[in-house]
């Protein structure tokens, strides 16, 4: 089995952050283009990744079983 090449792999982490990041710079622009059904379409698709997913709580937990 190979080993990775570490200078590689930085080179293409590098390569891909400058890419991703000429397309976050090009975003509002894009979104401006889009139909508000599209616009709306893509921000629920973006907001798991910028928003931390809710958990249901009970309203039980961590608390006493009894109360004296």
């Amino acid at each position: 089995m190979k080993t990775k090449d570490p200078i590689l792999t930085n080179s293409l982490r590098d390569t891909l952050k400058e890419v991703m990041q000429k397309e976050i710079d090009q975003l509002p622009a894009l979104l401006e283009k889009l139909s508000p059904s599209e616009r709306l379409n893509f921000l629920c698709r973006l907001m798991p990744f910028v928003f931390p997913k809710v958990e249901a709580v009970h309203p039980k937990e961590g608390e006493p079983f009894t109360f004296n």
